[in-house]
């Protein structure tokens, strides 16, 4: 069972809160996921944002339009309580309790029309998904959004030259930390270098610990073997490395992945071109930030202090 969607979440919020007693956010959320059976992975399900696990957010959209629609109210910070107009909602025992079936609420109506830009407001609401909120919403726009230009990016490598591809798997590697971020401890071998090596990263500043690196810029359609694989622990062998990523443009074969996963002497990373396009967005390169937005949540600090 996936984690229900936010509205999925609103009639039993009403439910809890039947009992007129005055309910702590947190407590209800500890109660639903229960009530829902969530599982461990579920309950540890964060947004793409990273800042807010996923049930508890959509449990929060439930309450905010809940609220909005004036069935429930919140007498103190992060606690609510069922209204007389929740009762009658319960009374009335609707199938579905959505946005759809709040827009009969005037306070709701009210909320709708607030906004400068009620008409996407009220699409965002319930043209474009009713099951989604706009988190929901906003996560699956970015989710679409970089998997266009992580696209667009592959066919944009796919342009350069082998040579530049040699530095670029290496740029990648010093973008994400390794060597101490420094390209002085990185070094592209291409047709100097030792076979089936084309880069070398240092761990440390004295190069006791390195990271050999093969780069190979494939046909996309195309597949990387286990041949391939095995001539790279070869190299690495030859150099007395213990550690290795073969990058490419392509993918990995079954039988060339579960060679690797034998593999003890030596640690080999594959990263396929998925995989490469994905790590150069996540750290910047080759991209730049076209817009930004911010979005932000009331300061409970600010307001509790004296």
């Amino acid at each position: 069972m996936a984690i229900p969607k936010y509205h999925e979440f609103m009639k039993p919020v009403l439910e809890l809160l039947k009992d007129n007693q005055i309910h702590k956010r947190v407590d209800m959320y500890k109660v639903l996921a229960m009530q829902f059976q969530l599982t461990e992975e579920e309950l540890e399900e964060w947004l793409p944002s990273g800042k807010q696990l996923v049930y508890k957010n959509r449990i929060g959209w439930a309450l905010t339009y809940l609220k909005k629609a004036k069935v429930i109210e919140s007498p103190a910070r992060a606690s609510f309580r069922i209204t007389e107009l929740g009762h009658k909602v319960l009374i009335e025992n609707p199938e579905v309790v959505d946005q759809n079936y709040l827009k009969k609420f005037e306070g709701f109506q009210d909320f709708i029309n607030s906004t400068s830009n009620n008409t996407l407001l009220d699409n965002d609401i319930s043209d474009i998904g009713s099951d989604e909120s706009p988190q929901d919403l906003l996560d699956r726009a970015y989710k679409t959004i970089s998997n266009t230009l992580a696209d667009d990016l592959l066919t944009e490598v796919m342009n350069q030259s082998p040579d530049f591809f040699e530095k670029l798997v290496v740029d990648l590697l010093v973008s994400m930390g390794y060597g101490g971020s420094k390209i002085e401890n990185s070094q592209v071998l291409g047709k100097s270098g030792d076979e089936g090596i084309d880069g070398v990263i240092k761990e440390d500043k004295l190069g006791f610990d390195k990271i050999y690196i093969q780069a190979k810029r494939w046909d996309t359609e195309k597949t990387v073997g286990r041949p391939e694989l095995q001539k790279f622990v070869g190299a690495l062998t030859g150099q007395g490395a213990s550690k290795g990523a073969f990058i490419t443009t392509a993918s990995f074969t079954k039988e060339a992945k579960e060679y690797v996963s034998k593999q003890h002497a030596c640690k080999i990373v594959l990263i396929d071109g998925k995989s490469l396009a994905a790590l150069m967005v996540e750290h910047d390169l080759g991209v730049s930030v076209e817009n930004t937005y911010l979005i932000k949540k009331i300061d409970t600090d600010y307001f509790n202090g004296e």
